[in-house]
């Protein structure tokens, strides 16, 4: 039949394309998920990243100093920090730094039903900060 000829022609070009296919190198290992997963259940204090990533962060006196762009987390998967882009117009000229998370007060506004994020610096400190730069493994494409 069709499907059966269609099947072992797919078959053999399967078989061609992983033969072909370059071994993966001794030094980057490849991930073993756990035998079963794990499921958990969130509690009212638990933040996502969605609640964070775009965040505006301001200071005592209630003006704003920078966006949080982006969460870093350790190679034990616990937070690092917040990267925190400062000035610029339309990515121009933007300053990012990475800010440990203790630096930065996030919490959800009940009676107006949002996310606020607060920061005891002003934007010049953000600004004369160390710089992060997006590159290399921070900037590779996802899977």
């Amino acid at each position: 039949s069709m499907s059966v000829i269609a099947a072992v022609v797919l078959a053999g070009a399967a078989f061609a394309q992983n033969a072909t296919q370059p071994t993966q190198p001794v030094n980057s290992p490849q991930p073993v998920p756990s035998a079963a997963p794990s499921f958990i259940s969130l509690d009212n204090s638990d933040m996502l990243s969605s609640n964070i990533v775009g965040l505006d962060v301001r200071n005592d006196q209630n003006a704003s100093i920078g966006k949080i762009q982006d969460v870093a987390f350790d190679n034990s998967k616990a937070l690092k920090g917040y990267i925190v882009s400062v000035g610029g117009f339309l990515g121009i000229g933007t300053h990012y730094v990475a800010v440990q998370p203790e630096s930065v007060m996030i919490r959800y506004d009940a009676n107006g039903k949002t996310w606020r994020a607060t920061m005891n610096a002003t934007k010049d400190q953000l600004k004369s900060a160390p710089e992060f730069k997006y590159g290399g493994q921070w900037s590779a494409s996802r899977s």
